[in-house]
């Protein structure tokens, strides 16, 4: 009996990683071959893995909760995390910004925690599309159609600011209470310092500024000085990699029934919700030279589905794996419902301005 409970708590929490297990080998069977992973995946499980023990070692630190507290002071605390998250996606990609935001928020002694992560994951997806190098599609788009800066940004400033605008009135419409318990003043270490320069030294390889294998560093440092932050989630970077992998099998299967460019927002924006943006991004751009629909579809994509951007599954693992959660079912629900209605939100105000443009 207890063996069967144990197996129906590991399938209720890693459901994602058992369903993209599944996906990987239906796939794989029925392409007859097994996906390719590029150098440019590789490198992306590889910073992830540095960033989450770098986001576990600063939260073993306690530097995150001590920055948890100072945040609950003052109010408009909803509006303040979201509006942290749409400015940080834009600069240093969403992926990084809900790596930051959304342990500071579930640090926090307040309630309502899970529509503020929902919020994030919706701010960093919209935030991220305003620039180039706010997510990886945005910056394939950017090189492959050689785009210049302005003509970039002004092409998916609508779609952007739109939605930035959208989640500060919902979170202004978000009511959190403090001090659901008594703490004292969190004291932090110093290992917090030695994260911090780690965390800078990730986002410079991130932005190629240093060669990307320096992350590693993070690695020595917590194999050599504080093992406590080698246990992250293996289960979501596994995930991560079978997803790729799916990723890979579906463009092989689509390719074939693509045979011209029309309506590539709709397509591209649909096939995200199944293969993630990023990937939909490399399979579209080889068929249209319309490259303004395809940067709001991605990103358009990027709402909905947990699968839409990698930025909704770390944000979606980060919350059902901390501690304090226990209904995971009621999250995922709420995540999805609000995400879809953002989703069709996009697709609603990409129709309109296109029209508008026509009738102009």
């Amino acid at each position: 009996m207890k063996g069967q409970t144990s197996l129906i708590d590991f399938v209720q929490k890693e459901w994602l990683l058992i369903s993209s297990g599944a996906g990987l080998v239906l796939t794989s069977l029925y392409t007859k071959q097994l996906p390719s992973y590029t150098i440019q995946e590789i490198q992306v499980l590889f910073i992830l893995y540095m960033l989450f023990i770098v986001v576990n070692g600063l939260q073993q630190s306690g530097l995150i909760v001590r920055i948890s507290q100072l945040m609950e002071k003052g109010k408009v605390l909803p509006l303040k995390l979201v509006m942290t998250t749409f400015v940080l996606s834009m600069l240093v990609t969403n992926d990084i910004a809900l790596m930051v935001v959304v342990p500071l928020t579930l640090a926090l002694n307040v309630n309502r925690k899970d529509i503020l992560v929902i919020l994030e994951a919706l701010a960093a997806n919209a935030g991220s599309a305003l620039t180039p190098l706010g997510n990886p599609q945005n910056l394939y788009i950017y090189w492959f159609y050689g785009v210049k800066p302005l003509e970039f940004i002004e092409a998916i400033a609508p779609f952007s600011l739109f939605f930035m605008g959208v989640i500060m009135v919902f979170s202004v419409f978000v009511k959190t209470r403090n001090g659901l318990q008594i703490r004292a003043s969190h004291v932090v270490n110093r290992s917090a310092y030695s994260y911090g320069i780690l965390f800078l030294v990730i986002i410079l390889a991130v932005l190629h500024v240093l060669p990307v294998l320096t992350g590693v560093l993070a690695f020595v440092f917590a194999l050599l000085v504080d093992r406590k932050a080698l246990r992250i989630d293996y289960a979501l970077l596994l995930s991560f990699l079978f997803f790729f992998g799916i990723a890979d099998n579906l463009k092989e299967i689509l390719a074939s029934e693509l045979n011209h460019s029309g309506h590539i927002f709709l397509f591209s924006a649909l096939a995200s919700q199944v293969m993630s943006n990023v990937p939909a991004t490399l399979l579209f751009a080889k068929f249209t030279s319309n490259w303004e629909a395809l940067l709001w579809g991605v990103n358009a994509g990027g709402f909905g589905s947990l699968f839409g951007s990698l930025a909704n599954l770390i944000a979606y693992k980060f919350y059902v794996n901390h501690e304090s959660v226990s209904n995971t079912a009621g999250f995922t629900a709420r995540f999805l419902a609000i995400g879809y209605v953002v989703f069709f939100m996009s697709i609603g105000l990409y129709f309109f301005i296109y029209r508008l443009d026509n009738l102009v």
